[in-house]
């Protein structure tokens, strides 16, 4: 069983140069949580996940506390919508480096990058490092525990 086996191949992707905000666009659309960044030869450059784009109005606070438990709610926080400027930004400066598998992976060996790495989504390239596929955990895991049957 490798990642070829349960990879989805209509894959949703996004260039360098586009901007954080047709990034929310595409992920809003599609209602997807990972975008794959791709170059113009279709290697991966990167990765874009919902979380980036939402962090991005997350209050200081958060960051620097270790429970966040007792905070109920985040109040005008959540009206929070990023300025002009970063939505501008091209994705390229947002985006989380190329972390993928090749398609010939195995599936426990894709469910430890993804853990490692805290991912929900793993894209999966070719030899070349091109596009081919991405699969989810639920993908991988699925597929994995199949074979417990």
């Amino acid at each position: 069983m490798n990642l070829s086996s349960c990879m989805k191949k209509n894959v949703i992707s996004i260039s360098p140069q586009a901007t954080a905000q047709e990034a929310a666009e595409t992920l809003v659309k599609h209602h997807i949580g990972t975008l794959p960044v791709v170059n113009n030869d279709g290697t991966l450059a990167g990765v874009l996940q919902i979380r980036d784009l939402i962090s991005l109005v997350l209050p200081d606070f958060v960051n620097m506390m270790q429970d966040i438990d007792f905070v109920l709610d985040f109040g005008a926080a959540e009206l929070r919508v990023p300025d002009a400027a970063l939505l501008m930004k091209p994705v390229s400066e947002i985006m989380q480096p190329p972390i993928s598998g090749r398609d010939d992976c195995s599936l426990l060996r894709a469910a430890a990058v993804i853990k490692k790495h805290n991912l929900s989504d793993l894209p999966v390239v070719d030899d070349a490092d091109r596009l081919i596929g991405i699969a989810s955990l639920v993908d991988i895991g699925t597929r994995f525990l199949h074979s417990w049957n």
